[in-house]
């Protein structure tokens, strides 16, 4: 059982977009800082701060260390998916904040998207989502698939206030 410091340091640990890219640039496959640094577009010093900050707090592992193409010792690192059981409180605009920035330079046909508005009392909206995260609980902790494409799945659910 996490003490109150280690709930809250996971927090503050998850609390960062870059940080929850990173998580899923090695969730399927292991990434040296430099390898994240590149596909990220940011410096590899700004990038190995968050790796540690991640692997300090348990959502990345090191794994044996691997000599690179000029021969320097390098550590790639792979996702624990601790942070899949992770609460973070008031986590919205985090989390959509790291969609947008993940989206972002896709074209139209590289992504899918549904919108609908729906009116459904308070327990059927409950039920809703319970049956939604228990599909995606399913699929988010399977092994990912040898021959799998890496995808992402990112479901938002609001009141409509202005249209009540």
């Amino acid at each position: 059982m996490a003490t109150d410091e280690e709930v809250q340091a996971r927090a503050r640990a998850l609390s960062s977009p870059l940080r929850l890219r990173i998580l899923r640039l090695c969730l399927h496959e292991s990434r040296t800082n430099k390898e994240i640094a590149d596909i990220l577009s940011i410096n590899p010093a700004t990038s190995l701060h968050h790796v540690r900050t991640l692997l300090s707090n348990g959502f990345l592992a090191a794994e044996e260390t691997r000599r690179g193409n000029r021969g320097a010792k390098e550590v790639p690192y792979r996702s624990t998916k601790l942070s899949w059981g992770t609460k973070l409180p008031d986590a919205a605009p985090l989390l959509v904040d790291t969609f947008l920035q993940e989206i972002d330079g896709l074209a139209p046909q590289e992504m899918q998207a549904m919108r609908v508005g729906l009116k459904l009392s308070e327990t059927t909206q409950k039920e809703m989502m319970a049956r939604i995260h228990a599909v995606i609980e399913d699929y988010a902790t399977r092994d990912s698939e040898p021959d799998g494409v890496a995808t992402s799945l990112f479901i938002a659910h609001h009141l409509d206030l202005k249209s009540a």
